[in-house]
């Protein structure tokens, strides 16, 4: 008998795990939502999420956790902003983090990083936009007004001059501006930029490297013969104080990203895994909400919502993660 009451109590508490932030479902608050997922009421959701990574992320991530606590979380959620790979070393080699968020998707090496961790993880991924990087200078900057993907390579490597990079620029020194190395936003410059070359922009004279998008922005706007490159959504929080070069003539926009026309667009992800999700009440609740909301608010930070079919399989993954939960 007390063997029995021992398995019925061990039971219970395993069925309880997924109730431990006093979380219920609810059924999706509108019928112009995609109903893959449950509803959430962040007021009736408990505990702490705690996610890291991409500098590019960041911004949304803040408004969708902002907008959250104004529905009625009253606990924590924090978003560090420590560029892709720090944020993937936090999530898959210290195991420190719930979700991590990133600017490029997570490589093979960061998935045998989380698979040896005590409690291996399995990496789930969610697209979540899509970001346009935009090449910027400074306002004062009166004769740069495009460039091409060729001509990006020499102007943050090789190149001395603008001069250098184009006849017609003046023969005034380049000052650089990039993302740190661990930014998912560098490793993919690099890529389109530099062919994975990332040592010839090390190397380059008058360079500044910097995790914090500000200090760009700060170095840029204050020099006329300055260039540097970030996400889309700081360019137009800073849009008073910079100018975007065109890319081989075309302009990031809404309608060339979602046409593919502009070279320098990405998606953007968040990464979990299902023991967390599972042990975690607040946090499946959080990516409930996140992908519920995310086209909600993404054009106002300045990025682009993920292609439809992108979003759908994103909230099927959660949905399949999360099955007999809700």
């Amino acid at each position: 008998m007390k063997k029995k009451l021992l398995i019925l109590l061990l039971a219970l508490a395993a069925a309880s795990i997924f109730a431990q932030g006093k979380f219920t479902w609810i059924d999706p608050v509108s019928d112009d939502k995609d109903t893959i997922l449950p509803g959430v009421d962040p007021s009736k959701v408990r505990g702490s999420i705690i996610t890291a990574g991409s500098s590019t992320v960041f911004p949304l991530s803040e408004a969708i956790a902002e907008r959250f606590k104004k529905e009625g979380f009253t606990g924590q959620v924090t978003v560090d902003s420590i560029g892709t790979g720090a944020g993937f070393e936090r999530w898959a080699k210290a195991g420190e983090t719930d979700i991590a968020n990133a600017s490029r998707a997570i490589k093979a090496s960061e998935k045998e990083w989380a698979a040896k961790l005590a409690k291996p993880r399995t990496p789930i991924e969610f697209r979540i936009g899509t970001d346009a990087l935009a090449v910027v200078v400074s306002v004062k900057n009166t004769f740069a007004a495009d460039i091409t993907i060729d001509e990006l390579g020499p102007l943050f490597s090789t190149a001395t001059y603008w001069s250098d990079v184009r006849a017609s620029w003046p023969k005034k020194e380049i000052k650089r501006f990039s993302p740190g190395t661990d930014s998912g936003t560098f490793d993919y410059f690099v890529e389109q930029a530099l062919k994975s070359k990332k040592e010839l922009l090390l190397t380059a004279k008058n360079l500044q490297l910097s995790e914090d998008d500000n200090i760009l922005v700060q170095g840029v706007a204050g020099d006329e013969y300055a260039v540097g490159y970030f996400g889309f959504a700081y360019y137009i929080e800073n849009k008073g104080k910079l100018r975007d070069l065109a890319v081989n003539k075309i302009a990031p926009s809404k309608e060339t990203v979602d046409k593919g026309s502009y070279p320098l667009s990405r998606p953007l992800f968040l990464y979990s895994d299902a023991t967390i999700i599972n042990e975690k009440p607040q946090v499946a609740a959080f990516l409930a909400y996140y992908l519920t909301y995310v086209n909600d608010l993404i054009g106002k930070v300045g990025y682009f919502p993920a292609p439809a079919e992108a979003l759908r399989v994103s909230k099927s993954a959660l949905a399949a993660t999360i099955k007999g939960r809700f």
